[in-house]
């Protein structure tokens, strides 16, 4: 089997300029290998972040996207899926993979698991980068029934997946974001709270006994100072962002790229999934874009309000 198909890459290290779509062969998948016809493609602000600072440019052109859904359409010899078994035709979602901004893409099976039929193609796609993200949040920081907890960018994606988590967990969540997005923070089980001067003082006035554990997922000094401020434990600070801060002020910071994080959300991916097959773990999607559409759904994505997951369609 060998099909051309469409896929973005970066050509160089830069902004949305670098982004291009080129044709690309997929072969017959090998030992350990599945190939996915993909009907959605998960978006994040890694895509474009990973390659907007200068790097190694031997890995150039570097392939886009982490996380796809779509259907199986082959498999290697004596293979199948991470979630068991697996055939031509059956739905699945795919993460941590390289290239998921295609038409197809050929990923170890490892990382291929079965697609709940409740979730749809671009909820699926856009599940575990976030979740497992927010997983490794709350087990860093220790956070366990009863507690109430600070997050920083309470609306995002990552917010959003850890007001749902925490809720699972028993713990009560103080979320920082615009008063736009409120509504958000309250439909997930969340207390709202505006960033901006005097942030400080609105936590503590939402959380009279305090709050023992601040997740950022935004990076500001100000989401910084104010998680120092409030919480004691310096081993219950974790940032997804700040990791300057972080090695200067004694706190924690992960990333999907160190070899711990790596090892935590690979193992959380099954999990997870069955949390959405269940209705427990949400993905609200705020718009979709054809595949060719990709650089103008970067520029949305990159304008940090997008309210809600965004999704690549390739069109057929």
């Amino acid at each position: 089997m060998e099909t051309m198909e469409r896929m973005w890459v970066a050509t160089d290290f830069g902004g949305l300029d670098v982004f291009k779509e080129v044709p690309t062969e997929i072969g017959s998948p090998g030992a350990g290998e599945v190939t996915i016809e993909i009907r959605a493609a998960g978006m994040n602000p890694a895509d474009y972040k990973h390659v907007a600072i200068e790097g190694d440019r031997s890995r150039l052109p570097i392939p886009i996207g982490y996380e796809v859904s779509g259907v199986i359409l082959a498999l290697g010899p004596d293979t199948q899926i991470a979630s068991g078994a697996g055939a031509v035709g059956d739905e699945v979602l795919a993460f941590r993979v390289s290239g998921g901004y295609a038409s197809a893409i050929t990923v170890p099976a490892k990382n291929v698991f079965a697609k709940p039929a409740s979730l749809s193609f671009p909820e699926a796609a856009n599940l575990l980068l976030a979740a497992a993200t927010a997983a490794e949040m709350l087990h860093v920081t220790g956070v366990t029934e009863g507690d109430t907890i600070l997050v920083h960018a309470a609306s995002g994606a990552v917010g959003v997946s850890l007001l749902q988590q925490a809720r699972l967990l028993g713990a009560h969540v103080i979320g920082t974001a615009s008063e736009r997005s409120f509504d958000t923070v309250t439909r997930f089980g969340g207390t709202p709270v505006a960033y901006g001067s005097g942030l400080e003082q609105r936590v503590r006035e939402a959380a009279p006994n305090g709050v023992v554990a601040a997740l950022d997922a935004i990076g500001t000094d100000e989401a910084i100072d104010v998680s120092l401020a409030l919480v004691a434990d310096r081993q219950r600070i974790v940032s997804i962002v700040a990791h300057p801060r972080a090695k200067a002020d004694g706190f924690k910071s992960i990333g999907g790229a160190m070899p711990g994080s790596a090892e935590f959300r690979d193992k959380a991916r099954a999990g997870l999934i069955e949390l959405a097959s269940q209705g427990k773990l949400v993905v609200p999607i705020a718009r979709t874009y054809p595949l060719s559409e990709a650089k103008d759904a970067l520029a949305f994505l990159s304008t940090k309000h997008p309210g809600g997951k965004l999704a690549l369609i390739p069109e057929r």
